[in-house]
């Protein structure tokens, strides 16, 4: 065991220590910077549209002149040769010609330039709540009246149990912060699989082939060469991992005060967070990140040179891909669907998928130990079967591809066993 844990240490320090470790923990709160300043500069530069308007109904006219948005204000004109005019003259941004047929308001905007399609949607809301007032006026309605005619319907869910005598019991129903979290940690999953898996993979190929490696091997086995460097690599994912939670942590004893921060957390217990759910979700994803690092190190132990890990570990791209696009697009729109159903009970896929079906409360626990019992049996016979992959080409050169390699080291095995 102490070889193994000076492996795993000399890559742990080795990755740690690196400027891109360094890098990866900064980036996403960079990017955050960057998104929050240029949201801010954004909102103090922006300057709201002007847009005329010219409609034969005065009433239409002055409603909405009295119309004023962060986004834009109107102002009446006399024609529309006066329109264009300020137009031209870059007076105005936009000319809105608002027309009554029949009692429905048709309008027609005009500009050079797209004022964007969130300004134009809103521009039609106005346009609608104005001609429901004048049908209300036609009809001898207040605005009030007008306001409890369009108050829309309260729907509520109560999740509902039955105990041994089929008496209903009525819970709450926590589906909404579940499936934020399982939302959270499928995203979460897809991106620490994109970034490790590389890491993996290359340093399981980094000395394969070469006589550093024969030096290696006459001190350790391969086996404990190959599960001490995957060690390593998943100890620095848990060290991201664990800066994350700590800055995150201090980040909200600083900004929990925010109005915007309380009205997130205000309607969020943590009773709703911390229960079975929470851990069944953090399982599904510890064995998705260790069956992918698996794979992704199966991959790098199959290629000759490093440089060439990118093309190896192409499988593992694609099969992260497609269980995070179920996950999150199908199993998210439609999850008793027959595809989510079955995937569900796949190793690989299943990480992504199941957390998302207990979310939604469309599995029931005695399937969920299932799939999870699957996931983890099928990771540990990854494990020994890529360990002994790695013992037989470690010191082996192909000049063929992945499926060559794969097929060589196959037949090694095979023979290893023989002899034994």
């Amino acid at each position: 065991m102490r070889k193994f844990w000076i492996i795993t240490k000399d890559v742990y320090l080795k990755n740690v220590k690196s400027i891109s470790f360094l890098i990866m923990i900064l980036v996403p709160f960079i990017m955050i910077g960057i998104v929050y300043l240029a949201g801010n500069f954004a909102q103090q530069n922006s300057e709201i549209n002007k847009i005329g308007v010219l409609s034969e109904n005065q009433q239409v006219t002055q409603q909405l002149e009295q119309v004023k948005t962060d986004e834009f204000s109107f102002q009446a004109v006399d024609s529309q040769t006066q329109a264009q005019k300020e137009l031209a003259d870059e007076k105005i941004d936009a000319y809105l010609v608002v027309t009554v047929e029949n009692d429905q308001l048709k309008g027609q905007l005009y500009s050079e330039n797209s004022l964007g399609q969130s300004t134009q949607l809103l521009i039609q809301q106005q346009l609608t709540g104005l001609q429901s007032l004048l049908r209300a006026s036609q009809l001898g309605l207040s605005p009030e009246e007008v306001a409890s005619l369009s108050q829309p319907a309260s729907l509520t869910r109560q999740k509902v149990s039955f105990d041994s005598n089929n008496k209903m019991k009525v819970g709450e129903d926590n589906s909404g912060v579940q499936y934020a979290i399982s939302y959270a940690a499928t995203i979460i999953l897809f991106i620490i699989i994109l970034t490790y898996s590389q890491i993996i993979a290359q340093e399981i190929a980094s000395e394969k082939g070469t006589r550093i490696m024969e030096v290696i091997l006459s001190s350790t086995t391969a086996q404990k060469h190959f599960y001490g460097k995957l060690t390593g690599v998943l100890l620095v994912a848990l060290t991201q991992m664990a800066l994350y939670g700590v800055i995150l942590t201090v980040g909200f004893q600083q900004f929990k005060h925010m109005d915007f921060v309380k009205s997130i957390i205000e309607n969020i217990s943590l009773d709703k967070i911390i229960g079975p759910f929470l851990w069944y979700a953090l399982l599904f994803m510890f064995f998705g990140i260790l069956i992918f690092s698996v794979l992704a190190a199966l991959c790098g132990s199959l290629v000759n040179k490093a440089e060439d890990t990118a093309k190896a570990i192409l499988p593992v791209t694609y099969l992260s891909l497609g269980g995070y696009m179920l996950g999150l697009i199908l199993g998210a729109s439609d999850p008793n669907n027959i595809v989510i159903r079955i995937t569900s009970y796949i190793p690989f896929l299943s990480s992504y998928i199941m957390p998302i079906r207990l979310a939604n409360e469309t599995v029931g626990m005695t399937s969920v130990l299932i799939s999870l019992v699957v996931l983890i049996i099928v990771t540990f016979l990854l494990m020994f079967f890529s360990a002994n992959m790695y013992k037989s080409n470690v010191l082996v050169y192909s000049e063929g591809g992945l499926w060559s390699s794969l097929k060589q080291s196959l037949s090694i095995m095979r023979n290893e066993r023989k002899k034994s």
